[in-house]
């Protein structure tokens, strides 16, 4: 794999949390990752994970394909129209967090079954999340009864 870009990726990773208002303590605290660790992200001493990555932006409550990019994990050209679909579903207000992921899960499904493999950076497992659709979708936002209103077959 390429080498990371950790130096751009921390200067932009201190230019939204400065955006955000937050201290480093404070989104080391929101994101569940060491205080130490996130400033050695920051100053371009460390690779961050995907994962890492995902906290941080979830934390930050910015698109985490937005730090791959960054961080060199995903192809900004190859995979601009998925980073770009799936940041306009992330920030759309009228989502729940729930829906949000429900519905990701639906076009990363229809992107895989197209024959497009879903850039997750290659940590590790690929296969981390299913590649179907999940077995009970609640995109009410209700929080669900356990019931199944709705189940797919693989």
């Amino acid at each position: 794999m390429a080498t990371l870009n950790v130096g751009n990726l921390g200067e932009y990773l201190r230019e939204q949390r400065r955006n955000a208002q937050l201290s480093l303590r404070q989104l080391a605290d929101a994101a569940g990752v060491s205080n130490p660790y996130l400033s050695q992200i920051e100053r371009g001493l460390r690779k961050p994970s995907a994962e890492v990555l995902q906290q941080v932006a979830k934390a930050l409550r910015i698109s985490a394909e937005t730090l791959y990019v960054r961080a060199g994990i995903l192809d900004a050209e190859r995979d601009r129209d998925e980073v770009e679909t799936r940041a306009v579903i992330l920030a759309d207000p009228t989502l729940t967090e729930r829906q949000k992921q429900v519905l990701l899960q639906i076009y990363e499904s229809f992107r895989k079954e197209n024959g497009f493999e879903i850039a997750d950076g290659g940590e590790g497992s690929s296969g981390s999340s299913s590649s179907s659709i999940p077995s009970v979708v609640d995109v009410g936002g209700d929080g669900g009864d356990g019931a199944a209103p709705h189940e797919t077959a693989g």
